[in-house]
């Protein structure tokens, strides 16, 4: 959209600047490739989910062990969080998400291969491992992007990142269970349906692929493409070096109160979307015996990446065009909605009930995650933050989504009947939570 100078306040609308000739393209060629980056990141975190019940199966282990393995990766990935969003900070986006990449891929190929030994302590270190290769991604592509758009472009671009992920989400939901079961491709050749393993080989084998056109077509920031002075109205960009040392950027973060009401309610985001992406496979096999490729769970796997990714550019736009660059009033919204569909899917049993109700969680889930990560922790971080700021908000959604795993692996040993209620009191408290700072428009101090 091009919009003229204007006297207008800087927070409205009309105050967006001119962008120059090329800038939307070069911009559209960085974050698509970014973003398909991201995408491969998703296929080899999201496969796990898809193989819970096979790994069980073939080698006897019990929810609560399939989910000490969930928990394991969540938890990496939170404290990668936090140590790597400095780091990004430091050193740049591009270089994260490049060393995230490299990492991801050599521990999902180790993964596959530790399926001819089965034994549940190898994999919960390798896919530890995984998940702190894994934590370089979010923090990395906030990083970049943060450089790249406008604070009042920045909830439409959380919601164009939630696409990005739900593009992972898709191709492992609707694409694994194909390689599981077998497949004809374009009507001549036979697939064979191939062992578990394979969901962590062929993921690793793409995130390679893209990871070399990520390394030539990416920048860190407009002014290494040759942009100058895009966004230099807004205070973010008036400083055009993006890096900045640890303890400076430690301080200004850690002593933002804001922060900390956005972690603690983005922790209840992860309890219930960490519960819904590990486990609602295994849910439909066991407790309405669906096979993973029937038409019931390939029109799940196809909703719950597609209503997700629906819910973060509606939350996104909202934010941004009714809100004004507030995301807490919509967060609160969403969550007190997450929190009523959950606690009427506990009551309710019958299939198409249960992927109505799935398909409305991710919807929530999803819209609080794009909002809460990518969009709040620009307006609190800036260019020259961003990492850490996305670091630490991220890492709670990872413990928040740490509970999904063993835990919820043991409640659900008991009984599936616990499934739903679980995630009921996590949708009241990041209501209450975002409730509270719902008039807040400056994330970067304390005023309101």
């Amino acid at each position: 959209m091009r919009m003229a100078h204007s006297t207008a306040p800087l927070d409205s609308p009309a105050a967006r600047p001119r962008l120059p000739e090329g800038y939307r393209a070069r911009r559209g060629l960085n974050w698509g490739t970014i973003g398909l980056m991201y995408t491969s990141y998703y296929l080899c975190r999201y496969n796990l989910s898809l193989v819970n019940k096979s790994m069980s199966d073939e080698f006897g282990f019990s929810k609560s062990q399939m989910g000490a393995i969930i928990t394991s990766a969540l938890l990496a990935y939170a404290v990668g969080q936090v140590l790597n969003g400095l780091l990004v900070d430091k050193f740049g986006g591009k270089r994260a998400m490049l060393i995230g990449a490299t990492g991801t891929v050599m521990m999902n190929l180790a993964f596959g291969a530790a399926s001819f030994w089965g034994i549940l302590g190898l994999f919960i270190v390798l896919r530890s491992i995984d998940g702190y290769f894994q934590s370089f991604g979010g923090s990395g592509f906030v990083k970049i992007n943060a450089a790249w758009f406008s604070q009042k472009e920045r909830g439409t671009f959380a919601g164009i990142f939630g696409f990005m992920i739900n593009l992972g989400r898709f191709g492992i939901f609707n694409f694994g269970p194909a390689f599981l079961a077998g497949f004809v491709f374009l009507g001549m050749w036979s697939v064979p349906a191939l062992h578990w393993r394979w969901l962590f080989w062929i993921p690793a084998g793409f995130a390679s692929l893209v990871a070399v056109c990520f390394y030539f077509f990416v920048k860190d920031t407009p002014e290494e493409a040759g942009f100058h002075g895009v966004h230099k109205h807004e205070a973010d960009h008036q400083d055009l070096d993006v890096r900045t040392e640890v303890f400076v950027v430690m301080k200004k973060i850690l002593t933002n109160p804001n922060i900390w009401f956005f972690a603690c309610a983005y922790a209840c985001t992860g309890a219930v979307r960490q519960g819904i992406d590990q486990w609602f496979p295994r849910y439909m096999q066991e407790v309405h015996h669906i096979a993973l490729n029937s038409p019931q769970l390939k029109w799940l796997g196809f909703l719950i990446p597609f209503v997700a990714s629906l819910g973060s550019v509606i939350s996104g736009w909202a934010s941004d065009v009714i809100f004004h660059g507030r995301r807490a009033p919509v967060a609160c919204i969403l969550y007190a909605a997450e929190a009523c569909v959950a606690l009427l899917a506990a009551q309710v049993h019958t299939v198409n009930a249960t992927i109505a109700f799935f398909v409305a969680l991710s919807f929530t889930a999803n819209a609080t995650h794009s909002i809460m990560g990518p969009a709040a922790s620009m307006d609190i971080g800036g260019r020259k933050m961003a990492g850490f700021a996305h670091g630490l908000i991220d890492a709670f959604q990872y413990l928040g989504g740490a509970l999904a795993g063993a835990l919820l692996g043991a409640l659900i040993d008991r009984n599936w009947g616990y499934y739903f209620y679980f995630m009921v009191p996590f949708g009241f408290i990041g209501a209450a939570l975002m409730w509270h700072i719902r008039h807040r428009t400056d994330l970067k101090g304390a005023k309101h």
